[in-house]
């Protein structure tokens, strides 16, 4: 069926035909209001989250996207097959300019564990139509397929990753973080961010929308659900909680921070729990993957302490700072930490899944054993809070826990130790590091830079420098990893190389190659 030209099929009958007749819908301006794509996300076992924001210019000043400064009937369909012919939920949502003209409809009655079509509807206009899913039964004892991704910097490159992990039709994407990056255009890049450094809401509106706008993003946000969660760029580099930059007024970066909230919302497939108030967001959240797997979502951001050490220079990495092990430091904060030890303690999944935004493992970047250098703004620099989240998943039996993560633009496979103070002492966990994809430009491959850092830390098991995504497949049986890789994404269109396998089975933590 055309997207310009909806025609109300024979097969509809019933609440799905009744709800498509007579319906009093706005007229949709010409050209198409779906510019940025569809999406869907936070799926449940009878539901999902189905998103889209109407933009017929997603880049115009005022951040409007073009559309007028009224509310806009949008109608949806949910199918059980591609042609539309058996639909099996429909309704109508308001795209409010208020919210961007973002509509988040969240979908209820589904079957679990089962793979739906979806679109949209604005007067004579249908969006793409787009695949999601709903979760596993309770009991359930399905296999997971997740692709991972992160820090996509439209100025670093073509999201050609992006088309390799849609290939793969994946169960879920897993977004640890990056989505957007918030600086002034640079004309060094490979491309170059229009506008200045995103400040207002109309800023990181027209952002988003520029990355939404990507066919590579439409392609992969259409294979299937995202679940997603931010690190810094989403607001601002390295922000820290409440904490503004030196010399940055806080009545300043609280307006920043609450634009970058509401726009962050407005641009991705969240329930209404996660709509922000003023520079309060809930992001973190916990899905069930039956039987097989619980994920919780971490937000790395928003509660955490000030960077330790930091005097707001651009260095983050200290050889000596006392700081870090201030017992009293978070990462988390006190909400989250209680929410995530009692979801722990209370799982009875096979895996432990943490997606989350910022490095977990003790990563040493000094050569020698003289003295260690670590990055405050990664878990070495909350290690109490590190400690805590590590020590409860491995007292309660959770051996098959895995935790992954985004930001440092490198493939990363570690071994989480008891105690990283003690090379000798077991592995209680995994953490998997996806590479960027497109942030820091084409990568070296066979990187003889990183071999100082395997030395330095023998719980790091491998290191990559090229750029691309991670998939994993958790069973009852164990965990595959497969580190996928670009050679190039300065240029369009590369091919997907699978750069290294890890297998993990169940029961043992420990990372076997091949």
């Amino acid at each position: 069926m055309s997207r310009r030209t909806f025609v109300v099929a024979s097969s509809l009958t019933g609440a799905a035909a009744a709800s498509l007749t007579g319906l009093q819908v706005a007229a949709a301006a010409d050209p198409d209001p779906f510019t940025l794509g569809v999406a869907s996300g936070d799926p449940s076992d009878d539901g999902v989250v189905l998103w889209t924001r109407l933009a017929v210019d997603p880049l115009a000043e005022d951040g409007h996207g073009g559309m007028p400064t009224r509310k806009i009937t949008v109608e949806w369909q949910v199918a059980s097959d591609e042609k539309f012919e058996s639909v099996v939920r429909s309704g109508r949502a308001v795209a409010d300019p208020a919210w961007g003209h973002s509509v988040h409809v969240e979908v209820d009655g589904l079957e679990a564990d089962r793979w739906y079509h979806y679109r949209f509807r604005v007067g004579s206009h249908l969006s793409p139509v787009a695949r999601t899913r709903t979760l596993p039964a309770a009991d359930a004892t399905t296999d997971l397929h997740a692709v991972a991704v992160s820090c996509s910097h439209y100025e670093g490159g073509w999201f050609t990753a992006y088309h390799h992990a849609a290939e793969e039709r994946p169960d879920v994407v897993l977004e640890l973080g990056d989505y957007i990056y918030e600086g002034a255009g640079n004309e060094d890049g490979t491309r170059t961010h229009p506008g200045s450094t995103c400040m207002s809401l109309a800023d990181y509106r027209r952002r988003y929308a520029l990355y939404h706008a990507e066919a590579e993003t439409q392609e992969l946000h259409h294979a299937a659900p995202w679940i997603v969660t931010w690190d810094d760029h989403e607001i601002q580099d390295n922000w820290a909680g409440i904490h503004p930059k030196e010399g940055v007024p806080t009545d300043e970066f609280e307006r920043r921070r609450a634009n970058a909230m509401r726009a962050y919302y407005e641009n991705m497939p969240l329930r209404k729990q996660s709509r922000p108030s003023g520079v309060k967001f809930q992001l973190f959240r916990r899905f069930s993957w039956g039987r097989t797997a619980d994920l919780h979502v971490l937000d790395t951001r928003q509660y955490r302490d000030l960077q330790a050490c930091h005097d707001g220079g651009s260095t983050w990495w200290f050889t000596d700072c006392p700081e870090r092990d201030d017992p009293d430091r978070t990462m988390l904060g006190t909400r989250q930490t209680d929410w995530l030890v009692e979801g722990l303690a209370k799982s009875e999944a096979q895996w432990q899944i943490l997606p989350q935004g910022v490095f977990f493992s003790h990563r040493d970047g000094a050569p020698g054993p003289e003295e260690e250098s670590l990055s405050v703004d990664g878990w070495d620099g909350y290690r109490a809070n590190r400690n805590l989240i590590r020590d409860t998943w491995a007292e309660h039996g959770h051996l098959n826990t895995t935790v992954l993560t985004g930001d440092v633009h490198k493939a990363f496979a570690n071994e989480i130790l008891a105690d990283f103070d003690d090379p000798g002492s077991p592995t209680v966990g995994i953490e998997l590091v996806t590479t960027s994809v497109t942030s820091a430009g084409d990568g070296v491959a066979n990187d003889p830079s990183l071999q100082p850092v395997l030395e330095e830390n023998e719980h790091i098991k491998w290191i990559d420098n090229l750029r691309g995504y991670l998939s994993a497949t958790w069973t009852r049986d164990g965990l595959t990893a497969r580190f996928m890789t670009v050679p190039k994404v300065t240029t369009p269109g590369a091919p997907v190389n699978t750069e290294k396998v890890f297998h993990v089975p169940a029961g043992e933590p420990g990372l076997h190659e091949g």
